[in-house]
C-alpha cells in the first residue's frame, strides 16, 4: 500500500492507498511545524490505528509540502515507522508535467500533484481551482503545458481577516448561506463570502477563457477543503473532485517508482 500525504498550512491530509489505487482512508491533522519526528510518528500511528490498518503493510510513501519547515521532520518520522525514506516532490522527480512558468521551483508541489491528476483525468485544457488556506487557480492547455495561475486569499483566510480587524464582526462558519441578500450580521458575512467567492471565480473563469484560442473549451476542476461550499455558487459548470491532489501523488510516486 502507498501512504501519501500533503502537508499545508492548515491542514496535513493523509491518504492510503491500495496497489489497485483505491483510496482507504483520507484523514486530516493540524499542520504545526514546531512538531518533532516522534509527535508526527505519534499522530500518523494513531491515524492508522483509528482506521484499522497496519503501518507494516505500507509499501512506500511519498509526500508534497507548501511548508518546508516541517519537511525534515516529517521525512524522519517516515523514514523510521517505514524502514526507508519517502519520496518528496520536488526537485529531481519525474511529473511529466511541462511546466512553464519562470522559475520552476516556485511552483506549489500540492499544485504540481493537482495537474499531474487533472491531466490524467480530463481533457485539456483544463482550468484547476484548488481552495484551502488560499485559492489558486491553475491554467493548463491543451498542449498539457502547465502554463500558469493565480492566487487570493483563501476563504476561511478571508472570514478571519474580516472578524479579526473588526470591531464587532463575529467569527463565524463556513456554510451554505441562507439566501444571497442576508438578513442578520452573520447571514450577512456568510452570503458575502460565499457568493462574492463564486462571482470572483466565474468572473476569472471567463476571462481566461476569452484568452483562449477559438474553439477551445476548458474543462473546470475543483479541489479542497473549502470547495464543496463555493462551487455550487459558481455559473460556470465546476467538476468537484475531492481526491485530485491525492491522485496526482500516486501518479506521481508511480511515475518515479523504481
Amino acid at each position: 500500500m502507498l501512504l501519501a500525504i500533503d502537508i499545508g498550512n492548515s491542514n496535513i491530509s493523509v491518504g492510503l492507498f491500495s496497489r489497485e489505487k483505491k483510496l482507504h482512508f483520507l484523514a486530516s491533522i493540524d499542520t504545526d511545524s514546531r512538531k518533532t519526528a516522534d509527535q508526527i510518528s505519534i499522530d500518523l500511528m494513531n491515524i492508522f490505528s483509528l482506521y484499522g490498518f497496519d503501518l507494516k503493510d505500507v509499501s512506500g510513501a511519498i509526500f508534497s509540502s507548501v511548508v518546508p519547515p516541517i519537511n525534515f521532520m516529517m521525512e524522519k518520522a517516515l523514514t523510521r515507522l517505514l524502514g526507508k525514506p519517502p519520496m518528496v516532490v520536488g526537485p529531481g522527480v519525474k511529473t511529466g508535467l511541462n511546466i512553464r512558468m519562470e522559475i520552476h521551483n516556485q511552483l506549489g508541489a500540492d499544485l504540481v500533484a493537482d495537474a499531474v491528476a487533472a491531466l490524467e483525468k480530463y481533457p485539456a485544457p483544463i482550468i484547476v481551482i484548488d481552495m484551502g488556506t488560499a485559492t489558486t487557480i491553475s491554467y493548463i492547455s491543451s498542449r498539457r503545458s502547465y502554463e500558469g495561475g493565480l492566487m487570493f486569499p483563501g476563504v476561511r483566510l478571508s472570514l478571519d481577516a474580516l472578524s479579526d480587524h473588526t470591531a464587532q464582526l463575529p467569527d463565524i462558519s463556513l456554510q451554505h448561506p441562507k439566501s444571497l441578500i442576508g438578513k442578520n450580521t452573520e447571514d450577512c458575512m456568510r452570503s458575502g463570502i460565499v457568493y462574492g467567492t463564486a462571482g470572483m471565480l466565474d468572473g476569472v473563469i471567463d476571462r481566461i477563457r476569452e484568452v483562449l484560442p477559438q474553439g477551445e473549451t476548458p474543462t473546470i476542476v475543483a479541489t479542497g477543503s473549502n470547495a464543496p461550499v463555493i462551487v455550487r455558487y459558481c455559473r460556470n459548470k465546476v467538476l468537484y473532485d475531492k481526491y485530485l491532489l491525492m491522485e496526482g501523488l500516486w501518479a506521481i510516486y508511480h511515475k518515479n517508482r523504481p
